[in-house]
């Protein structure tokens, strides 16, 4: 036995099998972190040297070895004790069964763990490039104390002579093992560990990290973003060039984790967006489309193309005569197939594949006729930078919906595109370039369809150190992670027997309640990995799983300008105003992370006075007295003497400390915040912080006081009285009914045996109303949930009224009654019930939802009647029930799908609510009849295909909703031409270029639906009417073959119809109906292909055969799958319309609105 401690070998992918384990490496549909407890042991301190090595085991006398499991010598790498266990005739597989295991695991102290990357091979001493090596990695602990594969090889390679793993009886076993330190990811830094820093994830914003990322660290683009011109004046949230140059700063020289929400609103996105998850490539081609637009005119135009922009040469070349139609084309990023493809370099065979067009598919060139032809793809020229995006989505029409293609694809870490003499490149191409490209970063996606995570491995210096970009984590990671393992495909697991039980026990369980069947496997495989193995290395069973992490877009850089791209870029190339700006924002980051930390040593004091109260009301507040975040606030030592703080206030507000009285607020029961009694001598002697620890009930970090200062008739400061039981602090609003308008007065003394009667005086003064004005008092009680504000008796004693320290008397002139219509809120309750349910209103019309259109001042109590009555004011509008309105959704930020019905709520409030939040915005639109006769109605968006002439016109038919399907019919037929007074129309249902109803006209309109699929009408020709009893209707389709899908795919298109075809009719027969009942010409006819298609399986038809014998049964159900197909290329303008009705929720288009 040997142990030596070169470099670890590259490997060799294969697939692993693990006899038990808690941590599944490999693809995941969500990422699923593990953390495991750090103990201070010396098991836990970073390992000492060496900590890679490599172990030899020569095994003699391998064949006649009769225990089931063999281990090992001892042997130490990185610090720890290992050996090697093997199963000489299987682990109860036919297999050679081979792990690392932790040789003192019995012995180690509790909550030991190690983590550790290796490999185990048996050596073939023949020829050693046909020696067997498995990779993986793990973290041993006490229930996973060894880790390897159970079927490594199979027994019947091993003892063969001839295959060279055994010679002479021995066995070399070699084991490269390398340890690492364990990560603790609560204190993991990323700077520290890598030298980059990550981005937060807003929600869903993974997909925009890893790009963001990508772009960033390709340097010549990170520089010409900064080249960008931006001002000082400028604000990040409203300039995508600041925004990202911002962002590119802080990833530069931040200590940590970098936010992009200022990015994502320069975007014009809002939180939803940021919740949204959307796809990398189409972020890419947007976000690289709109820097170009911005660079346009300054010094860095160009830079788009010049980095990412390449071109290639569609043509088509005549065989048998000289002529060639060629068009260039230019592309920021190529777009591979992954299906039917092993790797990059089928990829690019597939892509520049040529296609012959000869037989019934003949080019027509112009002079020439139709000829045989090759069509294809060349590069002209390839780009610096190559992006390229991986289609591991694809649509299946078989099933209707996307799915994610997991196949196994290759990508190597060069790639040349030079091979084979040039032979992806045009002849005008320029081979002096040469085109051999290193792999830069790869883009993995992990999980499905309709959602997952997104993350990337990039080599920031071209090195050969990978960083994987996960959000706000950056780890080094080995190529083989980068490249290899992000291939995709399947790998094995070992999985005990007593697991596989529980596994299909979840996994049936998870199936019966609807779960796909990629997500039943992935959560049932999660769930087993919380069982321990109860006995490691034994009775585990392999089981194949898909891996859904891999490769979405790789990023090459071409060899001859990786100096020109990998360049320096230092802080000047940073803008002056901007490094200033981004300096300020981390000092004083700096500074409130101070703050923050040395908060348990400070008290906030909020100090009110008389100013902020008579500033605040009437302006920000109406109810109680102040808003204390908006006064004056200090920052205090909890040690300090109160009496050293009032020398602070003395200071600050000029105001010395023997005219200074301070008061404790008091939040009572009805939820009002009150003044409710000075301090005492006695507390005013004790500290900061025990005066907030003695007067804060609910233990807040800030003391709040009220700063009583007394001022005599000069103005002049006086000395506080002497405040007894008897003497009540009482604090005064005026309202004004005219002005619609409160303000603080000041505040008095009373006391408790006195009358209001005996103020008023006083309160007429303080309001500049003549001495004797009349005047009413209300007291404020509360205003939550409801306002409370009741009228006081000017005969009764503040006692008898129940008044206190702290409480609130409104006052205003009394009104004589012949005035009280002539104010809307004639008195203090009334405009504070007003105030407190005022709600302004944007309102924006439901076609353009983005947009507020106007306000309106509302209250919450209004009807629904009063809403729609001021809305049509607003618009002029003399109908008000002409109005609809339409409640925001607060998480979408969209309208919601449902209009509000007429009167539908009670009040406007009922309108604005959402679930538990309250939003300020409706939509409404204007309709041509009343709300109410509208919601009798039914409206269909129909369809008409003229007859007479090649022309669809969209009608909306409107008919009470009990009509049937032959009052639209009759309704259509007095706004369209028909082809004689007499023609009998069908209303059918289209969907996806297929027919799949003939609506009877006795059915009810109803629960028809027109939001998904196409309602058709259409005249009925004269020959279906007369069906002799051997003719058939047939369903006749165009379709074309999908390149990208498998051959017996296909892909309708156009518009679907109807045929009758007679008894004994041949195909050519039928042809030449088709040919003139579409108007096609000849030379484009000639190319058509004609086939019976049951099921999406095309049957080619040949000129002779008789098309009704393919027709035999008239009760098919589904006729629609059972029809005659047209074949051909589809020539006319894509609809966008059947890539959207499929998209999931969460695949909405990238915008960027600013």
């Amino acid at each position: 036995m040997t142990l030596m401690t070169p470099p670890l070998l590259d490997q060799e992918e294969e697939e692993m099998l693990i006899p038990h384990s808690d941590l599944v490496e490999g693809p995941q549909p969500m990422e699923v972190v593990t953390q495991t407890e750090a103990v201070s042991t010396v098991e836990n301190q970073p390992v000492e040297d060496p900590t890679s090595s490599r172990f030899t085991w020569s095994i003699e006398n391998f064949s006649r070895l009769n225990a089931k499991k063999q281990y090992s010598d001892v042997f130490v790498v990185g610090g720890f004790k290992w050996r090697v266990l093997i199963f000489p005739k299987g682990n109860n597989v036919d297999h050679l069964s081979m792990y690392l295991d932790v040789a003192d695991s019995s012995s180690l102290p509790y909550g030991w763990s190690r983590y550790a990357q290796f490999s185990l091979a048996v050596v073939n001493q023949i020829h050693n490039k046909y020696t067997v090596r498995k990779d993986t990695q793990h973290q041993f602990n006490v229930r996973e104390s060894d880790w390897g594969f159970t079927s490594f090889m199979p027994l019947s390679e091993l003892y063969d002579p001839a295959k060279g793993y055994l010679v002479n009886d021995t066995c070399i076993i070699e084991a490269d093992v390398a340890v690492r330190r364990i990560v603790d990811y609560w204190t993991y830094d990323s700077k520290k560990e890598t030298g980059c820093v990550g981005l937060k994830n807003q929600g869903a914003t993974c997909y925009m990290n890893s790009l963001l990322q990508t772009l960033y660290h390709i340097p010549y683009f990170r520089k010409a973003v900064y080249h960008m011109p931006t001002t000082e004046n400028d604000l990040p949230s409203g300039s995508i060039p600041l925004a990202l140059q911002s962002l590119f700063y802080k990833l530069q020289y931040s200590d940590n984790s970098v936010a992009t929400k200022e990015l994502t609103k320069s975007f014009g996105w809002d939180t939803y967006d940021s919740f949204m998850q959307h796809d990398v490539q189409e972020l890419n081609r947007v976000l690289c489309e709109k820097l170009e637009d911005k660079m346009k005119g300054t010094v860095v135009e160009g830079t788009i193309q010049q980095l990412f922009e390449g071109h290639h040469m569609n043509y088509i070349e005549c065989i048998n005569v000289d002529y060639k139609s060629t068009r260039k084309e230019s592309f920021y990023d190529l777009q591979l197939d992954v299906k039917g493809c092993r790797d990059v370099y089928a990829s690019f065979d597939k892509y520049v594949e040529v296609e012959r067009l000869e037989g019934d598919n003949k080019y027509h060139a112009e002079q020439h006729g139709l000829q045989d032809a090759k069509k294809g793809v060349l590069f002209i020229d390839f780009p610096p930078v190559l992006q390229l995006q991986l289609k591991r989505f694809e649509y299946d029409f078989m099933r209707d919906t996307m799915v994610k293609i997991n196949d196994r694809y290759e990508f190597p870490l060069q790639l040349d595109l030079d091979r084979d003499d040039h032979k992806y490149l045009s002849p005008e191409a320029d081979t002096r370039v040469r085109n051999l490209y290193t792999l830069h970063s790869v883009l993995v996606h992990s999980g499905g369809v309709h959602g997952g995570h997104y993350y990337a491995f990039i080599r920031p210096t071209m090195s050969d150190l990978w960083l994987k970009f996960d959000d706000e984590r950056v780890t080094k990671e080995d190529m083989k992670r980068a490249l290899e393992e992000q291939y995709g495909g399947e790998e094995e697991a070992g999985i005990s027997n007593q697991k596989i039980k529980k596994y299909f026990f979840v996994f049936s369980y998870l199936l019966a309640f609807g779960y796909c069947f990629n997500l039943c496997c992935f959560l049932s495989f999660a769930y087993i990995q919380q069982f321990p193995q109860t006995n490691p290395g034994f009775h585990t069973t392999p089981l194949k799983f898909t891996k859904y992490s891999n490769a979405y877009m790789l990023v090459y850089i071409r060899d001859s300008d990786k100096e020109k791209i990998i360049c320096n870029v230092d802080e000047k190339d940073i803008a002056e105003h901007l490094r200033e700006r981004l300096k300020k924002e981390q000092e004083e980051k700096e500074h409130k992370k101070k703050e923050k930390a040395e908060a348990h040593l400070y008290t906030i004091i909020k100090v009110a006075r008389n100013e902020d109260l008579a500033e605040q009301i009437g302006r920000d507040i109406y109810f109680d007295l102040v808003d204390h975040d908006k006064v004056r606030s200090f920052r205090i030592q909890k040690q300090t003497p109160f009496n050293l703080f009032k020398e602070e206030v003395a200071k600050e507000f000029g105001i010395p400390v023997q005219f200074q009285r301070f008061w404790l607020w008091a939040k009572r029961q009805n939820h009002t915040y009150r003044p409710n009694r000075p301090l005492t001598l006695q507390e005013e002697m004790q500290s900061v912080g025990q005066l907030r620890d003695g007067s804060n009930k609910a233990h807040n970090a800030e003391l709040k006081l009220f700063l009583e200062v007394e001022l005599g008739p000069d103005l002049r400061l006086l000395h506080p009285l002497d405040k007894t039981k008897e003497d009540i602090l009482l604090f005064f609003k005026l309202y004004d009914p005219e002005k619609e308008e409160l303000r603080y007065m000041g505040r008095l003394f009373v006391k408790s045996t006195g009358k209001p009667a005996e103020i008023l005086s006083k309160l007429n003064e303080m309001a500049g109303f003549p001495p004797n004005e009349e005047i009413e008092l209300y007291e404020e009680i509360k205003f939550e949930p409801n306002v409370m504000c009741e009228q006081i008796d000017k005969k009764l004693t503040f006692r008898a009224s129940q008044l206190e320290d702290g409480d609130i008397i409104c006052f205003q002139r009394t009104r004589p009654s012949e005035n009280e219509n002539k104010c809307r809120y004639p008195n203090v309750p009334q405009f504070l019930e007003y105030v407190l349910n005022r709600q302004v209103v944007h309102f924006r019309s439901l076609e353009k939802p983005k947009e507020d259109d106007f306000c309106l001042e509302l209250s919450k109590t209004f009807t629904y009647d009063e809403v729609v009555e001021r809305v049509a004011r607003q618009l002029g509008l003399d109908d008000q029930t002409k109005i609809r309105l339409t409640s925001h959704n607060c998480y979408s930020q969209q309208p919601k799908p449902q209009p509000i019905k007429y009167r539908g709520v009670e009040h406007l409030l009922d309108m604005l609510v959402h679930y538990n939040q309250t939003s300020d915005i409706l939509y409404y639109e204007v309709l041509d009849i009343p709300l109410p006769e509208l919601q009798g109605l039914k409206t269909l968006k129909v369809a008409f295909y003229y007859s007479t002439k090649d022309e669809v016109v969209i009608h909306s038919i409107r008919l009470p909703k009990q009509s049937t399907v032959g009052d639209v019919i009759n309704d259509l037929k007095t706004k369209v031409e028909l082809s004689h007074p007499n023609a009998e129309l069908r209303l059918l249902e289209v969907f996806y270029h297929k027919i799949y109803k003939i609506f009877p006209h006795s059915e009810k309109i109803e629960n028809i639906n027109d939001q998904y699929w196409t309602l058709r009408a259409e005249e009925i020709p004269e020959e279906e009417k007369n069906l002799g009893p051997h003719d058939r209707l047939i369903h006749v389709y165009h379709f074309t073959k999908d390149a990208a899908q498998n051959q017996m795919q296909v892909q309708n298109f156009g518009e679907p119809f109807f045929l009758v075809i007679h008894e004994g009719e041949t195909l050519a027969e039928v042809k030449e109906r088709i040919q003139k009942k579409l108007q096609v010409p000849d030379d484009e006819f000639s190319k058509w292909k004609f086939a019976f298609l049951s099921l999406g399986r095309p049957e080619y038809l040949e000129d002779s055969d008789i098309v009704s014998s393919r027709f035999q049964r008239r009760d098919v159900y589904g006729a629609w799958e059972q029809y005659l197909g047209l074949e051909h290329s589809d020539t006319a303008p894509k609809r966008t319309y059947a890539i959207s009705q499929n998209r999931h929720t969460l695949e909405k288009p990238v915008k960027i609105y600013n």
